[in-house]
């Protein structure tokens, strides 16, 4: 029993796991080797790479229970800059002492059971040495779970509390166990993080971690021993690796790899001796960030005297600038940022009173401080500013800097709000805005590093906008309400509603703009608060009171908050019933914008708008251009995790013909991240108001009293509220706004008065004239930081890895501008008299433009740094240097510049990687490689190496090739160093003395793996230089001359005698024509045109058929593509019906069963009019299986096959009638029509034989004693009521050269047009042509536009040839339908045919494919009437094209129409109203304050089918009625004659003519363009900047035809009866003839309401006959009526407005509409 017992506890304690925490003993020291190091690079054995390494010993001792010291010895530091493995690390021995000294003294921390605790550390210790400790401390932390050997947990480490997962395997038969960790770096909770310059980058908290840029892991392992004694660790190494894919390629991705390896050496008996010093608490294992983010990337300095480097960098940095040394300029920039970090505010001042009178310096200073961002440099900045040491112009560029690069906390904070207060700025209004902007800036990136904002950052915002609110300031407002946008915080959310009328009634008198600016406020707020952001722009959506622009501005804030599905359809459900078609277009287009988007962070989104579009009314999908829209321009890629959209929001008003709001932005997608580029928005009011005919005194004019009167007689009308014309735009960059702007006359006015004393604009350009007489000469510098983006994290060494983005943009200009005129400027100067003067210009312009970016991975500390650096350039250089002189009575200029004597490089790319080291001890010498190794053809970049960091230099062969005018050379190489490439392309213009080129150089890794990271790991160069070239004789000057005019001809002449005396003015114009001739060398020209012309039949019939390659060199004779064309279906030796296999239609999205078989199985061989096979609208089968194409009826069928087999027949063809089109499927090839156009065009005719030239210009070299060389330009232009012509000759100036180019461009006829373009030797060897014209397609109005490339050159066939092979996937993308088919080689034609005013059928039809689509949208509309087919010829005085754009104006204005009972509305609604007998309608009028017209009609009593009206315009009562069957017309109540034209006298034109069987009355400075009155049909026709002004029955013309029956009141009618009852003109029934007038009216009967009786009044009054009266006709009207109890005392008889009440029941009652009154209460 004993035995058993002993057993089982034997079990027991062998099962129970030993603690596996490692324990160090007191009284012992522990000796262990450690090194450790990290290697930056991209994976390959063949590239360079760039790392640090660090050995040393280890000495641990336990000093208590839980305190431990640590002393390192023997530190050493090495680096590594070369190619893994081959190469050695190289020992840093002045870095090694300097780590060695901080690591001299002990270092103590907390350990228990496998945890470390607080780190204590010397106090002179520098952060980077207590970073080290803690990688090496990282290594001991151990979290064991007894009960457990494979577990997951959070754990503290080094790089923050991770996701850690442990695996122990314990061998208990030796003693020993071995412990697995890794970590997830990417999941991780209080993450060791430090970003700069990224508040503005929003990542996605729902998107996948798997899709990140950046993945780090690492993994630990670790060997214990154990005995009765403890645990002893005998070693743990530990490996980690990040992975950094700039584009989210799995392959494509540098690596940085950390390792660590720790090995227990000896154990001694001794203890370490207590540190002497009193060491301090430096914290946990988790890192931290002390001045990594103060030292760049770029480059390394050490820090000495600080005030002394930066004057000697600054005065380094304005010679390079200088010198042109911009490379260096930019990284000397760089300097002085980094050291400004560094520098006392009394050294910064110190350096200013040294440079700020010196004007080279004072801007490379000044922008240097804002970039610096420090809070000494922005104190700085707001002293100068107080100081008024800036001008106006400094501070607007430098505070928007300034307040972005600032970094926000307690201090800068404190500084930005003295900008507040700072008077200076009060009085400045741009400076102010700008400050008001960035502090809300700054407080919006301060909030975001925390959960909780502090309320007294936002109460200088909130005071602001508060007293604005009571002063009634909108423009203090809007910057309140902007700044508060900026700034983000839910906390404003208050404030904020007390600008909206939904939430706040007294809101309702501010203007619109504020409304729509309350709404854009809360954009930023939703990305804190989402769902309140969304439940307030619900509600201001649905409130149907606001204005259109407001509720669309909230439908743009609402989906920014990313509603779900239930919201999504909660919209479009009421956009069913949405009274606004402005904000029903704009929701539903907006929708469909989101609906196609493929961006992971609004997948959600997508789908729910796909869903809701589909319960809209397809409708709402074909709204004109009057209605709001929403642009969307996009694409992302989830391969590379990247995108872009650009979205423009275009948003109407009521009184506007175009976008009155526009908002257009672009935001960029990266790595499940997403950042506001741009947005730009612009506001306009009233514009319209500024191209009328001002200061016309409509208000003293009789009509405006009388519409004053009018206006009291119709109940609730009100005159609409005056707008003054405005304009208004913002700027936002990163999602700020920066700065906004409110023009308007009053602000124009006060800039032309504070320029000039006086706001006429005349003495404004007389006084810009002036000072550009005095000359500009000056050099500007604009140095700017573009971008700082950093990212560092924690590496399990001790070190910080960072990942970083700078980029610093310079802008240099240096002009020296002398301008004489004469004669002098008078002093009563008219802007005419530049017209009679002359003007020499003598300038020297040389602008310049650099940009430098650096992309950097590795160690950044302030004692070495070591990674990979990325540099990329962009130059841009030139130099203008002319002397211009304009003679303006004579019409000539003439400019000449110097030739080109020296190679200048216009623009440049490069861009190079390095594997780089760098260290403190060691600043000018630096380590640099080349990730590719050096191979057999090394890279030569020409620019010069001087200095670290220059471009290398090495030789490469010149590639440019030579002898020849345009040539290039291309060499490829693969060597050891990669794939080297170098490309030249260069163009020699011999005769001006200069050639271009176009280099291109490379050598990169992508030979290794595909990817972009690849592609750019390498040498790039791609420059265009401009060089001399050699000639036979120096180049003086450069000289083009332009004449226009008589003298023209003579300007040719003179170029071509080569400075022989001008014509005689009196010579006989057939001479100078003869010479012009000659001189053109046209005779040889159209010789050869003609010759070729007389041979052309017999060639076609000799030429054997054949279809060639699309872009094949054809033969040098040019024809026709026609006759390629008519045997096209015989080439191949085939029989119809045998090419089905190539002649697929594809549709994309679209099915069509059957139809789609049989149109590519069963085909017609036809060319040329039809494709291979027919396509018909119609179905293609019939109950017999046979295809037929039938007509009209067919094409209109709604059948995606478009009917391409329909031939386009010209409107000017000699058979007008309606062709079948059966008979139109048969080859076409025959008729004229489709002949090619060189063919078809008429004899050639040279304008010159008849016409002088009406501009000539010379552009020629002039050379020392030697004939000038150059080219010469004459134009021609024939002009003729039914066809014009122009012509344009270009030909050398030197007699040997045949070569020359000839445009001709004609209008045959009023629907033909025709162009060509030819060029080489006589303008024979290359040639282009086209053709447009109008005609008919089916039964519709067509356009067809045919082009011939009968011989163009191979660089043209090339670029034709890339871009045709895009075109199918286009058309498929599109969901365009194509087909393919043998077409003529040489010939493209496009036909579009307009099918409603709305929408066209498209065919394009190009060699070897036909692309067509049916339906497509047009922007404007197109008046036409499709049903109606062309029957007849037309007029040849008509004239398509110019009739064409007139169509398109005339439809833009709006017309209202009156015949017998119909009415047609401005907004096109058509209603049935019969008017009652002898009382005035109000049928338009102009409701806007200028009260400037009114148009009254009523309808005669003895007649129902005539009508009479009044036109009241200024002081003039126009009557128009008809009398014994013909029109009269009546003025001021006097009789006027019909055939006399009337015109009146006032301010304002207004003209009165017979047309046709009526009258016409124009008053276009009134708002009328045209009114037409013949008794029985009115329209009238209104300017477009009436747009929304109007009313009456004609409507208001604000495009809203779902509230076009608005009564006076604003009142909705239920009918078009009541609508039109609503607008007659009450009279007094007994001086008038209108017997009936407009009375609130109460149900009779008894009536329920909410289950009691009730008494109900109507809210309109309703037609009824005067008292006395009793009514003879009636008609049923819908009415709403407001009830109360039975028992209210409420009644008729009191003074009770019922249209101000709400509206209960609707219910049918009678209006009167004809009266008859036999006794009358008339007074006598």
């Amino acid at each position: 029993m004993k035995g058993l017992i002993l057993a089982l506890v034997l079990v027991l304690v062998g099962g129970q796991k030993q603690d596996l925490e490692p324990v160090f003993h007191t009284g012992k020291t522990y000796l262990y080797g450690y090194s450790s190091f990290i290697l930056h690079g991209l994976p390959g054995r063949s590239l360079a790479m760039a790392g640090v390494r660090l050995t040393c010993k280890l000495e641990i001792s336990r000093v208590s229970r839980s305190d431990h010291l640590l002393q390192i010895r023997s530190p050493k530091l090495e680096e590594y800059n070369g190619f893994w493995p081959t190469d050695p690390f190289t020992p840093s021995s002045r870095l090694t002492e300097t780590i060695t000294a901080c690591f001299s003294q002990a270092f103590k921390f907390e350990y228990t059971e496998g945890r470390v605790g607080s780190i204590y550390a010397p106090e002179d210790c520098p952060i980077l040495c207590t970073n080290l400790v803690r990688g090496i401390l990282n290594m001991m932390q151990i979290t064991i779970k007894k009960s457990q050997n494979v577990y997951e947990l959070q754990e503290a480490g080094i790089e923050g509390i991770c996701q850690t997962r442990y695996v122990i395997r314990d061998d208990i038969k030796n003693n020993r166990a071995t412990i697995s960790k890794s970590k997830d770096l990417t999941d991780c909770q209080e993450k060791a993080v430090k970003n700069m310059g990224m508040a503005y980058i929003r990542p996605c908290p729902t998107c996948p971690l798997k899709v990140r840029n950046i993945k780090g892991m690492v993994m630990f392992a670790y060997k214990m021993k154990y005995d009765d004694s403890g645990v002893l660790m005998t070693s743990a190494t530990s490996e980690q690796v990040y992975q950094i894919s700039p584009f989210n390629e799995p392959n494509g991705a540098a690596v940085t790899e950390a390792r660590q390896e720790l090995s227990l050496v000896n154990i001694k008996r001794t203890s370490i001796s207590p540190p002497k010093t009193q060491l301090q608490n430096q914290g946990s294992l988790r890192y931290q960030f002390s001045g990594e983010l103060l030292q760049m990337p770029f480059p390394l300095i050490r820090i000495k005297n600080p005030y002394l480097q930066l004057t000697e960098t600054l005065r380094q940095l304005v010679q390079n600038n200088e010198e042109e040394a911009t490379k260096e300029a930019s990284a000397k920039f760089l300097q002085v940022v980094q050291l400004l970090r560094i520098v006392t505010l009394d050294q910064i001042e110190s350096v200013w009173v040294q440079f700020a009178s010196d004007p080279p310096y004072r801007p490379w200073f000044l922008s240097a401080v804002c970039a610096a961002g420090a809070t000494d440099t922005f104190r700085f900045l707001k002293q100068k500013i107080h100081d008024e040491k800036l001008n106006i112009w400094e501070a607007a560029a430098t505070l928007p800097l300034a307040f972005h690069f600032v970094t926000p906390n307690k201090q800068t904070l404190a500084v930005a709000s003295t900008f507040l207060t700072c008077p200076q700025i009060q009085k400045a209004p741009m400076p102010r805005i700008l400050v008001y902007l960035g502090y809300g800036s700054m407080v919006n990136k301060y909030c975001a590093q925390s959960s909780f904002c502090p309320n007294e950052l936002l109460q200088p915002l909130h005071e602001l906008a508060t007293e604005a609110a009571s002063k009634g300031n909108a423009k203090d407002t809007a910057l309140a309400l902007k700044a508060i946008g900026n700034a983000g915080e839910p906390a404003s959310i208050k404030r904020i509603l007390k600008f909206l009328p939904t939430f706040s009634p007294t809101a309702a008198s501010l203007p619109s703009r504020i409304h729509a600016d309350a709404v854009l406020a809360l954009r930023k707020i939703a990305r804190k608060d989402p769902a309140k952001v969304r439940e307030i722009s619900l509600q201001v959506f649905m409130d149907n009171t606001l204005a259109p622009n407001v509720r669309m501005v909230a439908c743009v804030v609402l989906f920014e908050t990313k509603p779900a599905l239930p919201t999504v359809t909660a919209m479009a459900s009421s956009l069913l019933t949405e009274p606004s078609l402005q904000v029903a277009s704009f929701t539903y287009s907006h929708m469909k914008a989101l609906a196609v988007g493929r961006i992971p962070q609004l997948y959600n989104l997508s789908a729910a708008c796909n869903i809701a579009i589909k319960l809209l009314s397809p409708r709402l999908d074909r709204l004109s251009y009057r209605y709001s829209k929403v642009i969307h321009v996009g694409g992302y890629s989830s391969e590379y995790q990247a995108g872009a959209i650009w979205r423009v929001y275009l948003m109407n008003g009521p009184s506007t013909m175009f976008p009155s709001d526009i908002i257009t932005k672009v935001r960029g997608y990266y790595a499940n991240t997403a950042t506001d580029i741009i947005e730009v928005a612009l506001r306009s009011q009233s514009l319209t108001e500024l191209i009328r005919k001002q200061n016309i005194p409509f208000a003293e004019y009789d009509t405006y009293k009388t519409l004053k009167e009018l206006g009291k007689t119709l109940l609730g009308w009100k005159e609409l509220p005056p707008e003054d014309p405005l304009v208004s735009a913002y700027i936002k960059v990163l999602g700020q706004e920066i700065a906004f702007a409110d023009i308007d006359k009053d602000a124009i006015q006060q800039t032309m008065t504070s320029l000039t004393g006086s706001s006429n604009w005349q003495p404004v350009v007389k006084k810009v004239l002036e000072e550009v007489q005095r000359g500009i000469s000056g050099r500007w510098t604009l140095p700017v930081v573009v971008a700082e983006l950093r990212h560092a994290v924690p590496t399990v060494v001790g070190v910080p890895l960072e990942v970083s983005l700078c980029g610093a943009a310079l802008a240099r200009a240096a002009a020296d501008v002398d301008v004489q005129i004469s004669p002098p400027l008078s002093d009563n100067f008219r802007p005419s008299q530049l017209l009679e003067t002359k003007m020499d210009i003598h300038a020297d312009i040389k602008p310049k433009a650099h940009f430098h970016m650096m992309a950097t991975m590795g160690i950044n500390t302030q004692y070495f740094q070591t990674g990979l650096e990325f540099h990329a350039e962009f130059s841009a250089n030139t130099t203008m240097k002319f002397d211009v002189r304009i003679d303006m009575k004579e019409k000539n200029v003439k400019i000449e510049t110097p030739p080109c004597r020296r190679e200048v490089e216009l623009a440049a790319v490069r861009s190079e990687v390095h594997a780089v080291s760098r260290n403190m001890e060691e600043v000018d010498f630096e380590k640099k490689s080349q990730l590719l190794p050096k191979g057999d053809q090394p890279f030569q970049p020409s620019e010069r190496s001087s200095g670290p960091g220059s471009w290398k230099q090495s030789n490469v062969p010149s590639v440019i090739s030579k002898g020849y005018q345009q040539g290039s050379e291309e060499a490829h190489h693969r060597s050891v160093g990669g794939r080297f490439y170098a490309r030249v392309f260069c163009r020699k213009f011999e005769s001006l003395g200069c050639s271009a080129c176009l280099s291109l150089k490379s050598r990169n890794s992508a030979f290794l793996r595909n990817t972009y990271l690849h592609k750019l790991v390498g040498e790039l160069e791609a420059k265009i230089v401009l060089k001399p070239v050699p000639t036979d004789a120096d180049i003086d000057k450069i000289q083009l001359e332009i004449q226009a005019g008589a003298k023209a001809a003579s300007k040719i002449i003179d170029a071509a005698s080569s400075g022989s005396k001008e014509e005689d003015e009196t010579s006989l114009f057939g001479d100078i024509q003869a010479k012009l001739k000659k001189i053109l060398g046209i005779e040889n020209v159209f010789k050869v045109a003609n010759k070729t012309r007389r041979r052309t039949k017999r060639i076609h019939r000799k030429r054997k058929s054949a279809v060639t390659d699309l872009w094949a060199e054809p033969s040098a004779t040019p024809l026709s593509s026609s006759s390629s064309s008519s045997t096209a279906s015989s080439a191949d030796g085939k029989e119809p019906g045998k090419e089905h296999g190539k002649d697929e239609i594809r549709q994309p999205g679209k099915r069509h069963g059957s139809s789609r078989k049989s149109s590519s199985g069963r085909r017609s061989s036809s060319s040329g009019g039809c494709a291979s096979s027919n396509i018909c609208s119609s179905s293609s089968q019939d109950h017999s299986g046979d295809r037929h194409c039938s007509g009209d009826s067919e094409y209109s069928n709604q059948q995606a096959n478009l009917p391409v087999c329909l031939r386009f027949k010209p409107a000017d063809e000699q058979d007008p009638g309606r062709e079948d089109l059966n008979s139109s499927i048969s080859s076409s090839s025959s008729s004229a029509s489709d002949e090619g156009i060189f063919s078809a065009m008429s004899q050639p005719k040279f304008l010159g034989d008849s016409k002088p030239p009406i501009v000539a210009a010379v552009l020629r070299a002039i050379h020392r004693n030697e004939q000038p060389t150059g080219l010469q330009l004459v134009l021609y232009t024939d002009t003729q009521p039914t066809r014009s012509r122009v012509q344009v000759v270009v030909s050398s100036i030197t007699g040997s050269s045949r070569w020359k180019l000839c445009a001709d461009t004609s209008v045959i006829n009023s629907h033909k047009g025709s162009g060509s373009l030819k060029w080489g030797k006589d303008c024979q060897d290359y040639q282009i042509a086209t053709q447009i014209a109008t005609g008919q397609f089916a039964a519709y109005p067509a356009m067809r536009m045919k082009l011939e490339w009968p011989k163009v050159p191979s660089a043209v066939r090339t670029t034709a040839r890339w871009f045709y092979s895009f075109l199918p996937g286009a058309a498929y993308v599109l969901g365009y339908s194509q087909k393919q088919w043998r077409g003529p080689s040489h010939q493209a034609t496009l036909v579009m045919a307009l099918t409603s005013p709305r929408t066209c059928d498209v065919i394009l039809k190009l060699p070897e494919l036909i692309i067509y689509e049916r339906a497509i949208r047009l922007p404007l509309p197109f008046p036409s009437s499709p049903d109606t087919p062309i029957s007849t010829l037309p007029s040849p005085a008509r004239n398509d094209f110019s009739q064409a754009t007139l169509s398109i104006i005339e439809n833009l204005k709006a017309h209202c129409s009156v015949l017998q009972n119909t009415i047609t509305t401005f907004n096109g609604v058509e209603f049935n109203y019969s008017m009652p007998a002898n009382c005035y309608h109000v049928l338009v009028q102009d409701c806007s304050p200028e009260l400037k017209f009114l148009v009254m009609i009523k309808r005669p009593e003895e007649s129902a089918d005539l009508t009479a009206i009044n036109v009241r315009l200024a002081s003039h009562e126009v009557d128009m009625y008809v009398s014994n069957g013909l029109v009269q017309l009546k003025i001021n109540g006097v009789q006027a004659p019909t055939d006399v034209p009337y015109t009146s006298n006032s301010d304002a034109s207004m003209l009165i003519s017979s047309q046709k069987d009526g009258l016409s009355l124009k008053a276009p400075d009134y708002g009328i363009d045209k009114l037409y009155y013949d008794g029985h049909r009115l329209e009238i026709q209104v300017a477009f900047w009436m747009a929304g002004k109007t009313c009456g029955i004609c409507g208001k013309y604000d495009a809203e035809k779902e509230r076009e029956y608005q009564m006076p009141s604003g009142y909705l009618a239920k009918d078009a009866v009541s609508f039109g009852q609503s607008w007659i003109i009450s009279e007094d029934p007994c001086a008038g003839a209108c017997k009936l007038q407009r009375k609130f009216v109460k149900i009779e009967k008894p009536v329920a309401f909410e289950k009691a009786a009730a008494k109900c009044f109507s809210v309109e009054p309703v037609l009824r006959c005067a008292e006395g009266c009793s009514p003879t006709a009636a008609v049923p009207i819908s009415v709403g009526f407001h009830c109360v109890p039975a028992d209210s005392a409420l009644d008729l008889e009191g003074q009770i407005r019922f249209d101000q009440k709400s509206e209960d029941v609707v219910s049918t009652v009678s209006a009167h509409t004809a009266c008859s009154c036999q006794q009358q209460p008339c007074p006598a």
